[in-house]
């Protein structure tokens, strides 16, 4: 990579906030793979915390649909089925718009002069050899960076939560989507352009196409 990682996520505060991030992460980048069971203590282990960080974490992954648990047989990483693309695509069309137009409106100026470097950043990866869980961590930052600068903690909690379950879909068929890292790259560098330009209207309609480019993407190697 020719540029330094993003990072997701402010610094944890407790040993639950980090072993949720952890195990989070596994999760969408399918370390843990859908349907798998969760083992605890290994996990507590791995992650080097007691259980009941571990047990804090999985709670909020079941809220987060990543995780689901059943009596008396134990908690599972949630599965997924391609009538999950269309559900997951249906609120973000709505949600990832109306973030762009109100980071655009609302960024103050020190926000747009990080976003607007960020699309610097993002335009100078070497996509061809980049490792590709690297640039699926690039694409959560790039939509992590435009939440935050709309301004709106409960918007962002919300396109947080299906951002994940649309990149457990994206990594499902990774191997599938070589050609769409090029054209990520291209729209997350329009986009966040737009947004540091305060061009509202157009980063809604990028934010928009992005969410539908997505779509179509995994719907044709299905």
């Amino acid at each position: 990579m020719t540029a330094a990682p993003l990072e997701l996520d402010a610094t944890p505060t407790s040993l639950a906030d980090r072993a949720y991030l952890a195990i989070r992460d596994q999760l969408i980048m399918l370390d843990i793979q859908p349907g798998e069971p969760i083992d605890d203590d290994q996990l507590a282990k791995s992650l080097g915390v007691g259980r009941t960080p571990v047990r804090e974490a999985l709670k909020r992954l079941e809220v987060d649909r990543l995780v689901v648990s059943y009596p008396r047989r134990g908690t599972f990483a949630t599965g997924m089925d391609i009538a999950d693309l269309a559900h997951v695509s249906e609120i973000r069309v709505q949600l990832e718009p109306l973030a762009a137009r109100r980071a655009a409106e609302r960024a103050p100026r020190a926000t747009r002069a990080e976003l607007d470097e960020l699309a610097s950043r993002v335009e100078a990866l070497d996509i061809a050899r980049s490792d590709r869980t690297e640039v699926m961590r690039w694409d959560l930052g790039v939509h992590r960076a435009i939440y935050r600068a709309a301004n709106n903690p409960h918007l962002e909690d919300v396109l947080i939560r299906y951002d994940n379950l649309a990149t457990r879909i994206h990594c499902m068929f990774l191997d599938r989507l070589s050609t769409l890292d090029m054209h990520v790259v291209a729209e997350h560098v329009a986009l966040l352009r737009a947004i540091a330009a305060g061009e509202a209207d157009r980063a809604g309609d990028l934010a928009r196409e992005h969410v539908l480019r997505f779509e179509r993407a995994i719907r044709a190697v299905i």
